[in-house]
């Protein structure tokens, strides 16, 4: 089956997108049937190619969630815009995460707590020792 979607381009935090027909089993970065356009969310910048869209679309090709709701919004095709599957962090996990990673510093700091009692400890005896060697 194909898929029109979108394929991440550009550099780490200057990313552009570009609207590719593929097979929905390759890799998302993977090898495309032809680009139909594409998408800077930068600089707001949009060109696609809408004669091929349809073209594709009548040929049977099914677009992501997100490629339909950008072609909807450009007036390429009609109907209501479709749900983006997202995940979102819920309150509680966010929650508990914290609190782990709370817990996980008091046991450091105990542990370096102990260690530096332990040093002190060690130095104060260890001077005594190499008098009495001498």
């Amino acid at each position: 089956m194909l898929k029109i979607r979108l394929t991440r381009k550009g550099k780490r935090n200057k990313a552009f997108f570009r609207l590719v027909v593929a097979e929905h089993t390759s890799p998302i970065k993977g090898r495309f049937l032809e680009a139909l356009g594409f998408l800077n969310p930068h600089t707001k910048e949009k060109n696609l190619k809408a004669d091929r869209i349809k073209y594709w679309i009548g040929k049977g090709a099914q677009c992501s969630d997100t490629a339909h709701n950008l072609l909807v919004k450009e007036g390429i095709v009609e109907g209501p815009k479709r749900a983006v599957k997202m995940k979102k962090a819920d309150k509680e996990d966010v929650a508990e995460k914290e609190e782990k990673k709370e817990e996980v510093k008091a046991e450091k700091t105990e542990e370096t707590k102990t260690e530096k009692e332990s040093e002190e400890k060690t130095e104060k005896e260890a001077p005594a020792e190499t008098k009495e060697e001498k």
